[in-house]
């Protein structure tokens, strides 16, 4: 095991023993993980797809597109924009996504909301109303969708892009107002409160694509205002090309300081030409093609593990997202790590080959006479098979000292 990977994983001692209680003396013990407890994630949008398709879908293309998808993550978000998700005040899209939700728990996906409140994509109707009721309106949606999906969505985005939220000046929305008139740390403690309230257990996210000083300015700030934020999160939507070594270990540096788990919550690396570096906000560029070419899906697979190296070796990171599964999706871009055809990319081998298999543990491990023996491996959820007999285990701090006892 790499020292790097050391707190990726654990240690345990244990004693094997048949439902005589008598030790598996001297037996090959089959030690094989099925739960990885590091987010390797993925935009899982299609999902709504093919649980609710539309129209004219074709539920076998967002079928085997899906397929692939869960050959290789564990974590997908799943979209709950104001404006898309609940075009129509009072007609909430909760049935799809709820439909896609419970398709991903059942193939063991732990599942996230994106986003809560964000003044982009926002619902155009509540701009009927004043900032009092816009947010009465905003802090029960928070309360609705936490509430509902409790149990079967408990990570929730809270609030996306507070740095430049004030400041939104491309046309009128809901939750600039708000921002506006309560200030950004008044807006995100309103927000974060709401959600902690609806679900207690839940995990909840800041996200920003802003990794300057003043997002840390910011969490700062709203640590100290006692806001509840349990995750910092952090795009990296390189559309203009790769961050690099040096930017990664400077940004985890810097939010590294609060001591709160890490999450990169959006990553977007291209298989196409780069965006040019003028284009300020990425919006901007709109091209009537941008397709994935062979020599820039090579350095996009470099890059991506180059990147998830680096992240995975990190302490406080605990998940990193492949923003677009398949190409074509925001922006249009080639940014996915499978076609538009469902076709794989070298990225998508390379990445499922890091983590169900370099960073994944399927070993055998034999006992001595008394049926004791180590088991060490990446943290997460195993099973423990001689022959027919099968146990669990869950493997996730080092203790070398006691011994587990489990009854195969």
């Amino acid at each position: 095991m790499e020292s790097k990977l050391k707190h990726r994983t654990a240690s345990v001692r244990v004693q094997l023993v048949n439902l005589r209680q008598e030790p598996y003396s001297n037996a090959e013990i089959h030690v094989r993980q099925k739960e990885h407890d590091f987010l390797l994630g993925c935009g899982a949008f299609d999902s709504v797809n093919l649980t609710s398709p539309g129209q004219n879908a074709d539920v076998e293309f967002y079928r085997d597109r899906m397929e692939k998808w869960l050959e290789v993550y564990n974590y997908g978000t799943l979209p709950f924009y104001w404006g898309k998700f609940e075009p129509q005040e009072g007609a909430p899209e909760t049935l799809s996504r709820r439909k896609a939700a419970e398709y991903l728990r059942a193939r063991g996906v732990v599942t996230k909301g994106h986003p809560l409140c964000w003044h982009t994509s926002c619902a155009d109707w509540l701009l009927e109303y004043d900032n009092e009721t816009i947010l009465k309106k905003q802090l029960a949606r928070i309360e609705r969708e936490v509430g509902q999906f409790r149990g079967l969505i408990d990570t929730w985005d809270v609030i996306n892009e507070v740095v430049i939220m004030p400041d939104f000046d491309r046309y009128d929305n809901a939750v600039t107002r708000l921002c506006r008139q309560y200030g950004r740390i008044g807006l995100v403690k309103m927000v974060f409160e709401e959600a902690k309230a609806a679900n207690p257990d839940s995990t909840l996210l800041i996200n920003d694509f802003n990794t300057t000083n003043a997002y840390q300015i910011l969490i700062d700030g709203c640590l100290s205002a006692g806001v509840p934020i349990d995750v910092i999160g952090i795009q990296s939507h390189q559309h203009q090309g790769y961050w690099g070594k040096e930017k990664l270990e400077s940004v985890l540096d810097r939010f590294s300081v609060f001591g709160l788990p890490i999450h990169f919550t959006e990553n977007t690396l291209v298989s196409g030409t780069l965006m040019p570096p003028e284009i300020v906000d990425l919006n901007d560029f709109q091209v009537p093609e941008w397709p994935s070419l062979p020599e820039f899906e090579e350095r996009q697979k470099r890059e991506i593990v180059e990147m998830f190296r680096i992240l995975f070796e990190h302490p406080l990171v605990e998940a990193v997202t492949q923003w677009d599964f398949a190409d074509g999706a925001w922006l249009g871009a080639p940014s996915g790590v499978v076609r538009r055809d469902n076709s794989v990319k070298p990225a998508y081998t390379a990445v499922k080959e890091l983590f169900r298999k370099s960073w994944w543990t399927d070993e055998r491990v034999h006992t001595d006479e008394n049926g004791m023996a180590v088991i060490q491996g990446f943290k997460g959820k195993y099973a423990l098979r001689s022959g027919a007999q099968e146990a669990g285990l869950v493997l996730r701090e080092t203790d070398l000292e006691n011994v587990t006892r489990i009854t195969l």
